[in-house]
């Protein structure tokens, strides 16, 4: 049964307080990651063998098996993979940036250009439940950006990849695809093997080792985050549903077991509603399992006064996903510092973030909304600034900069800047 709180007896040390299974898995990472290096695709095959029963005679999906899993893809969802991929692209299009050149002061240019990155990889998870949305929001801003080649990696259970997936790479625009996942596939996409190529930057969720995968690999390559588990939290007036509550908190706490699943209210009517409610469609729930430990380890209801303190929670709870569930959402919308992704109205279900809507699903959690953002363009893309000064408009400044060097006793520094005067001077 999921848990009531009155905020104000039980402030935050009771309420942010979150049940983790942490495993300490850095040892097994690094003995994988060192295996890859060392013996490439023979340790990714010896990997597919080991974790996911697959015999493979080659690492990359060919050309033929990409075509025979579109085809096995029925129509329909076909359809609404290629309608959500558009939302997508259509909301990632206006993060596009444009480069710049300042020209304040005679003689002297000043500018930034925007450089997308040569190569992607992207990891598909292949655990508990398939992703094809995580191909299509992460794969979609980079094409958009510009990213030369993107490459996919995803585990083949038994040998075989899911359809769905591999239809969404294709409707996505993904260039290649290897049959590997786990902290072998992060390991073969930062270093390379004979045939996977090296790439420079590794987008998307994962398990454990993934995680750990990806913390020890940062710095050979860029990542985009170490994700922890989904979160939603929702605040919902008295008017609200109680059944529709209840589905949206269940829809993050079926992602998996240590998914936090919160609602904030004014309300003690609709917060006892909600926990009957839950209790009453986890019975209806195929992964009712999963569902409810989350619930039972994470799960909370906290009793605001106001809807305005129920904004101020969530403020320092930082959530991945935030519902606000009330008739006039927008009033609130400039109060809300710290989310990963908002969510307004009464008809507006998180579900719809990691569909359809637009707006990019791979979020900052555990809290690091604070000061992280979601998966948007700019991640594949880096900056380079450049300056140019005419001969004239450097005389006229080198000997500031020649005293701010000094100060620093950085005299070559300073010399750097006067000898082309003194050249002319000769």
């Amino acid at each position: 049964m999921i848990r009531i709180y009155e905020y104000n007896q039980v402030g935050d040390a009771g309420i942010f307080a979150r049940q983790e299974e942490k495993q300490d898995v850095s040892g097994a990472v690094s003995g994988i990651i060192a295996d890859v290096r060392q013996n490439g695709d023979e340790a990714l095959k010896r990997y597919g063998r080991e974790f996911d029963n697959a015999e493979l005679e080659t690492l990359e999906v060919s050309a033929e098996e990409r075509a025979a899993a579109l085809a096995a893809v029925d129509t329909d969802f076909l359809e609404i993979l290629r309608e959500a991929a558009a939302h997508i692209r259509a909301f990632h299009e206006k993060q596009k940036r444009q480069d710049f050149v300042v020209a304040e002061r005679e003689g002297v240019l000043l500018g930034q250009r925007y450089i997308p990155l040569e190569r992607v990889g992207l990891y598909v998870p292949g655990g508990t439940a398939s992703y094809p949305s995580t191909v299509l929001m992460d794969c979609i801003p980079a094409k958009i950006a510009g990213v030369g080649e993107i490459i996919m990696t995803t585990p083949a259970k038994d040998g075989k990849l899911n359809p769905d997936v591999l239809a969404a790479a294709e409707v996505a625009g993904v260039d290649r695809i290897f049959k590997m996942g786990g902290a072998q596939a992060v390991a073969a996409l930062a270093y390379g093997t004979e045939s996977v190529p090296r790439v420079d930057k590794i987008v998307g969720p994962g398990n454990a080792f993934v995680a750990e995968a990806k913390r020890q690999v940062f710095g050979q390559v860029s990542i985009d985050m170490i994700a922890g588990p989904s979160e939603i939290l929702v605040i919902a007036d008295g008017k609200s549903d109680p059944a529709v509550v209840a589905a949206d908190l269940l829809s993050q706490a079926e992602h998996d077991k240590m998914a936090a699943a919160v609602l904030v209210t004014e309300s003690r009517a609709l917060a006892e509603a909600v926990a009957a409610e839950i209790e009453r469609q986890l019975a209806e729930l195929p992964r009712a399992e999963i569902a409810r430990e989350s619930i039972e380890k994470n799960g909370k209801i906290i009793l605001a006064e106001s809807i305005a303190q129920a904004v101020e929670i969530s403020n320092r709870i930082a959530p991945e996903h935030l519902e606000i569930c009330v008739d006039e959402p927008f009033q609130y919308l400039p109060m809300i510092r710290h989310a990963g992704s908002v969510f307004l109205g009464r008809n507006a279900p998180e579900a719809l973030g990691d569909y359809f809507a637009g707006p990019n699903h791979t979020l900052p959690t555990s809290g690091t909304a604070r000061f992280s953002s979601p998966l948007s363009v700019d991640d594949f893309i880096k900056k380079s600034s450049f300056t140019y000064y005419t001969k004239d408009a450097l005389a006229e400044e080198a000997g500031k900069i020649a005293r701010f060097a000094e100060r620093e006793g950085l005299h070559a520094h300073a010399r750097s800047a006067l000898i082309r005067a003194e050249k002319e001077e000769q």
